[in-house]
């Protein structure tokens, strides 16, 4: 195709492209500042294997953001380091995303030049495809992008490590790779990523980044002693001291050591005062102390005052934290929660309809969303009509999740409660048989509806 070709041909030449221009990565325009903030980190202190991966994925959002000229940069520092280490197929992401930025640059001689470099490595490599590559390497650079462009993203990226261990199943890389983004989504009680991080701490037995995701879900699971000897290993590395110490500090957290948490925290402040996540673990250890002395048997004067201060640090941690990440729902959710203990109703409510309101909200997060929701509308606001559309709403979201039986757990016991106490009692009755049949229990069902028919019957003479 000469330089002449019109902008048809063009075009349809670059979709062939696998790169960020043409992988379906799912982020809002709030979350780019973020997003940018955590592409510096991993190039900072992440002592990343794939700096390349970095560079490419700045480039993309830089030009999302119009800075065109700091995305070719970006993109010829990438460039440099094909020359350096002589990669072959991966260059193919980074020469991909030269000709689609050339391209919007309107430079089309420049998008052929980076055309031809990619069609020479596919013909190289023997691909049927003039442009693109089908490839495990290719397949674990679209991973990363994806896992790091956040939660929507997920489970795309963990087909495409997948994809990649089925050619080289003990590559460490692919590994590691499926091992976190396992991890991301391991929220429920499944455990799904306990044997890949065990294998991907085996494959990178130096990687401390892994090990303390590794004690995290020991945690959960009640290993505490092997998740004690893999934190203390973690934090004993010079390597991702940063990254290592955010999530030993909610390992810490978790084990009620709030205060090592919170020093832990605030030592990786310092050396990422950008983060958002940094800013939420705070103010998740601040919400602790507010539970841990609502609890506790000290009835002493002073408690309350403890409360309003520790609930004003928590707030402060979760706006940082929605300046830096503004489409964060689960930092609405949770200074919503801190703010019906100091009775902040109105300013609570708002929060979680804006968590609600969150258009990319993964279906455990909204089941998630509506169970807090309703808990506080039942249990603050007195209001049990409210909570149970809540609740009824979180279940008509289809994934069998953790948050999902949480709901059902909390309809039914309203339901139950209602009943016994002769509160709406048909559609009580009735919230019971719809309880027993998500369950999967058609006789108990039965029986509640065919109940509440008759209740219908006899408080309605006309039915």
């Amino acid at each position: 195709m000469g330089e002449n070709a019109d902008g048809d041909q063009v075009m349809e030449n670059l979709l062939q492209l696998r790169c960020h221009f043409t992988w379906k990565l799912l982020f809002e325009d709030n979350d780019i500042p973020d997003l940018e903030v955590r592409i510096s980190e991993q190039v900072q202190f992440l002592d990343t294997k794939n700096p390349l991966g970095m560079h490419n994925l700045r480039a993309y959002v830089r030009h999302l953001k119009g800075q065109q000229d700091e995305a070719l940069q970006s993109l010829k520092e990438a460039e440099a380091l094909i020359q350096s280490e002589q990669l072959s197929k991966r260059s193919l992401v980074t020469w991909g995303n030269c000709a689609w930025l050339h391209y919007h640059r309107g430079s089309l001689a420049e998008v052929q030049i980076y055309l031809d470099k990619v069609e020479k490595v596919c013909k190289e490599f023997s691909s049927p495809f003039r442009y693109r590559l089908e490839c495990a390497e290719m397949d674990c650079e679209e991973g990363w992008a994806l896992l790091k462009c956040g939660g929507g993203n997920y489970k795309q990226a963990m087909a495409c490590f997948a994809k990649a261990l089925k050619v080289e199943p003990e590559n460490p890389e692919y590994n590691t790779g499926y091992a976190v983004v396992a991890y991301r989504q391991d929220l429920d009680d499944n455990f799904i990523s306990l044997e890949p991080l065990r294998k991907a701490v085996r494959l990178n037995p130096e990687d401390p980044h892994l090990k303390v995701l590794l004690a995290l879900k020991l945690q959960d699971l009640g290993e505490h002693v092997e998740a004690e000897a893999h934190i203390e290993e973690a934090l004993s590395s010079t390597s991702c001291q940063s990254y290592v110490i955010r999530y030993a500090a909610k390992y810490f957290r978790r084990k009620h050591q709030v205060d090592k948490a919170l020093h832990l925290l605030n030592r990786a402040l310092q050396a990422s005062p950008s983060s958002g996540y940094l800013h939420y673990q705070k103010g998740l250890c601040y919400k602790q102390q507010i539970s841990q002395l609502r609890t506790s048997r000290n009835r002493q004067p002073r408690r309350q005052d403890n409360v309003q201060k520790l609930a004003q640090q928590a707030i402060h941690e979760f706006q940082e934290t929605l300046k830096l990440r503004p489409t964060f729902e689960m930092a609405y959710v949770c200074m919503a929660e801190v703010q019906a203990e100091i009775h902040q109703y109105e300013e609570a409510e708002r929060n979680f309809q804006k968590a609600l309101n969150n258009k990319t909200l993964v279906a455990h997060i909204e089941q998630d969303i509506h169970l807090r929701y309703g808990r506080f509308l039942q249990f603050h606001k007195q209001s049990e009509d409210k909570a149970i559309t809540l609740y009824l709403k979180g279940l008509k979201v289809e994934e069998k999740s953790f948050a999902w039986r949480k709901l059902l757990t909390a309809l039914e016991k309203v339901a139950e409660r209602r009943v016994c106490q002769n509160v709406h009692l048909v559609e009580s009755t009735s919230l019971l048989g719809l309880v027993y049949k998500l369950k999967g229990q058609e006789k108990n069902a039965l029986f509640y509806y065919e109940k509440a028919l008759r209740l219908t019957g006899e408080m309605n003479p006309a039915f």
